[in-house]
């Protein structure tokens, strides 16, 4: 590969991570750009309970960035502990997924399995910021999918990728302050210790556990794919 096109390439994996990592800590930009990660982390919760055997009744995505996943099913058991483990990971193994697939030059194939995921999504909405969120979002992928030039399909794919990855993470910590301020009574993580017995604080720190590693994988399988010396 010529220089000139590793340099460039170089400067928009690292370009593309700083400007996802400004859209996660910049708290004005986040107020915003979270409602991706909800769609995410409802999605993650959604599809497990679809994989097992679980019926699934509804999503809502609000527009405080919150979100709420139905599922009917047996009260207790693998499948609840799984559907609710699913939701604050789900970003950073979206990411990760994202991560792998851009390196393995399947960049279409990417933005293909998210239009599908959004599609899949959006039948299941059950409140209006939650389908305007929806074709949002999948119409950027549309867009960028079909309409887009190659550059700009491969930035937007950097972005996303860095976004979850980096996304995935700031929730975990948000979550664990809100609970130390008795603000989240009934979060995922307080849930599964009813349903397991292990403290919830045990899977505040397996999300994060998740999610770091996630992002220390992907991001190095992003970095790395131009490691190749400059000659």
């Amino acid at each position: 590969m010529p220089s000139e096109l590793l340099t460039d390439e170089v400067l928009i994996t690292w370009g593309t991570a700083l400007a996802a990592f400004l859209a996660v800590a910049l708290h004005g930009i986040w107020r915003l750009t979270r409602n991706v990660i909800t769609i995410a982390h409802e999605g993650g919760h959604a599809l497990v309970a679809v994989l097992t055997g679980r019926r699934l009744s509804g999503i809502k995505l609000h527009s405080d960035t919150s979100g709420l996943t139905v599922s009917r099913g047996k009260p207790r058991g693998p499948g609840m502990v799984l559907t609710a483990l699913a939701g604050y990971i789900a970003p950073s193994l979206l990411g990760f997924g994202a991560a792998v697939l851009i390196t393995n030059e399947q960049i279409q194939l990417m933005l293909w399995i998210s239009i599908v995921f959004l599609a899949a999504m959006l039948i299941m909405i059950r409140n209006v910021f939650g389908v305007l969120s929806i074709i949002v979002t999948g119409g950027v992928f549309l867009f960028v999918s079909f309409y887009a030039s190659p550059e700009v399909r491969d930035t937007a794919a950097y972005v996303f990728a860095w976004f979850l990855l980096l996304g995935g993470v700031r929730p975990v910590w948000e979550l664990q302050v809100k609970r130390w301020r008795r603000q989240a009574p009934r979060s995922d993580a307080d849930q599964l210790a009813w349903l397991t017995g292990v403290p919830a604080l045990g899977w505040v720190t397996l999300f994060g556990v998740v999610s770091v590693a996630a992002l220390v994988g992907g991001g190095a399988l992003l970095l790395g794919r131009w490691s190749t010396p400059l000659l």
